[in-house]
C-alpha cells in the first residue's frame, strides 16, 4: 500500500471516529472517549494539523494528551464518565421500561462499560503538579 493511500485512509478513519465520538456525546450506548482516542491515533498517522487541533481542544485535549503520554486517566474524569454513563443508561432504561430483556441487557452493558472504565490506570494529578 502506498504511503499516500495509507495516509488518506488514516485521515478518513480519523474523521469517522471523530464524528462517531461526537455522536457518542448524546447517545448513551456510544462512548465518546474511545472514539476520540482512535481519532487522535489516526490523525497522528495522517494529519499533524488535525492531531494538534484535537490535542488542543478545550474539552477533550487534556485527557487525550494524558492518554498519549501515560495511557492513564484522572480519577475526576472517571467519576464524571461514571455519572454520564449512569444518567444516560438510566434515561434509556426509563424509556424502554418494562421490557425486561432490554432492561437487563442495558444494565449488563453499563456494568461492563464501568468495569472497563475503572480498570484504566489512574494518574495522580497532585504528584505530577508538585514536580
Amino acid at each position: 500500500m502506498t504511503q499516500t493511500l495509507k495516509r488518506h485512509l488514516f485521515l478518513l478513519f480519523g474523521v469517522l471516529f471523530f464524528i462517531t465520538g461526537l455522536v457518542g456525546v448524546v447517545l448513551p450506548l456510544l462512548p465518546t472517549t474511545p472514539f476520540m482516542i482512535l481519532s487522535a491515533a489516526c490523525f497522528a498517522n495522517s494529519s499533524p494539523r488535525f492531531h494538534q487541533m484535537l490535542l488542543n481542544n478545550r474539552w477533550v485535549g487534556e485527557d487525550l494528551r494524558r492518554w498519549e503520554r501515560e495511557r492513564a486517566m484522572k480519577r475526576e474524569t472517571k467519576k464524571r464518565a461514571t455519572w454520564i454513563i449512569g444518567v444516560t443508561f438510566l434515561v434509556s432504561i426509563i424509556l424502554i421500561w418494562p421490557r425486561w430483556p432490554l432492561v437487563i441487557l442495558l444494565l449488563v452493558i453499563a456494568l461492563i462499560l464501568l468495569a472497563f472504565l475503572w480498570r484504566i490506570k489512574e494518574v495522580d494529578v497532585n504528584a505530577a503538579n508538585s514536580r
